[in-house]
């Protein structure tokens, strides 16, 4: 029965995601939740106190996945530092640059809605973007480490470097939604592929 119950939940995670990226976190009803995961409205309070319960919830979820899929980089011990720190950038200019440019990450889609509108979910979201940083500031290190980043190519740490890489990236999302092209986004990998020199 736990097993099941766990399922359940996570299918309701995993299904109300796909709306919310599309939708916004405000604009998405229980109803839309409901209809897309295919359950009673039992079932979701079963497993959510609140919305705002599902919000945190929705949020740790989506950060669990893209913390695994880094991790799942850095991992790669055939490639060097900078060619995984290019793996991540790809995989970032993928998931954004999907749906015609309408991107899946939640960050890029609720970060500014819901850090006004909920304390629980602006703190996973400072939370979960502060372990993308601690990873992007790993493979850095690493890259500065074996050699494929040139030490004389950065004039910062490895965590400011992050920072703002992360932060440029994030802007050229943003863009990218606004625009619905990949213009910025092309030129957000064209400047790391630059710093990085692959």
């Amino acid at each position: 029965m736990a097993i099941r119950e766990t399922d359940t939940r996570q299918h309701i995670l995993d299904a109300a995601q796909q709306v919310v990226v599309h939708s916004g976190y405000a604009a998405t009803g229980l109803t839309e939740i409901l209809k897309e995961a295919a359950v009673p409205k039992g079932s979701f309070y079963h497993h959510f106190s609140s919305k705002d319960a599902f919000g945190e919830a929705l949020m740790k979820n989506y950060f669990q996945g893209y913390l695994a899929t880094m991790d799942r980089i850095i991992a790669d011990t055939s490639k060097s530092g900078a060619e995984r720190t290019m793996a991540y950038w790809q995989w970032f200019y993928d998931v954004q640059t999907a749906d015609e440019c309408q991107g899946q990450c939640l960050v890029v889609k609720l970060a500014a809605e819901v850090s006004d509108l909920s304390e629980a979910m602006r703190l996973q979201l400072a939370e979960g973007t502060s372990q993308i940083m601690d990873r992007l500031e790993k493979l850095l290190t690493i890259a500065l480490e074996d050699g494929s980043l040139s030490g004389d190519a950065v004039t910062t740490t490895p965590r400011e470097l992050a920072l703002s890489q992360y932060d440029a990236w994030l802007g050229a999302s943003v863009m990218t939604k606004v625009q619905r092209t990949p213009d910025s986004l092309q030129r957000a990998m064209a400047g790391t592929r630059r710093l990085l020199k692959v």
